[in-house]
């Protein structure tokens, strides 16, 4: 199996702030390098999919997104481990200039970027998981067959009253952070 974990980016590898729009206002949360190095350890994809929405708000370019992403891959790869890939969706159904406002097949909860993460690195969505502090990155991994864990980091502890009991997006796992998500995806494989 291929496999692996689709990861939120703010609130969830790196603190939450709003709108990031600067890569020196990025800071990794305790323990994601840790729990990303874990992930590459066991010869799982790491993949980062977020919605960027601040790109058709206007609130800054697509460049600063991957200016953001390089800092993000700089320093998780002095913490030793690395990311397989990243994507993110600069969409939003009732804001910005045309091409940018749009109801898109990328923004979460909508599975486009992980069916374009499974076709570029040959992933299993099936077997894989998702990992994130919204209703909507829970709902994504029931649309893919994946399963989702919740992180209490970021707006993760906000969402648990919306996480109805018996409805899609009810998570596999609620963590309390993404290292303790890892620990659970890796304890979750052995069981299968």
């Amino acid at each position: 199996m291929n496999i692996a974990v689709f990861m939120d980016r703010d609130g969830t590898i790196n603190e939450e702030r709003g709108y990031l729009k600067t890569p020196y206002d990025l800071s990794i949360l305790p323990g994601a390098a840790d729990a990303i190095r874990l992930i590459n350890k066991n010869q799982i994809k790491a993949v980062v999919i977020t919605n960027q929405s601040g790109v058709a708000r206007g609130y800054f370019s697509e460049e600063v997104v991957e200016r953001v992403h390089m800092k993000l891959e700089e320093l998780l790869k002095e913490k030793g481990a690395y990311l397989d890939g990243i994507y993110y969706c600069p969409h939003h159904p009732d804001f910005g200039p045309p091409g940018y406002r749009q109801r898109c097949n990328c923004r979460k909860p909508a599975p486009g970027m992980l069916e374009v993460a499974s076709k570029e690195l040959t992933i299993d969505l099936s077997h894989s998981y998702v990992v994130g502090d919204k209703a909507s990155d829970i709902e994504l991994a029931h649309r893919v067959g994946a399963k989702g864990v919740l992180v209490l980091t970021g707006h993760g502890k906000d969402k648990i009253g919306s996480l109805h009991r018996g409805s899609k997006s009810r998570p596999h796992y609620i963590a309390e952070n993404i290292l303790a998500a890892v620990n659970w995806i890796l304890l979750d494989l052995q069981v299968k």
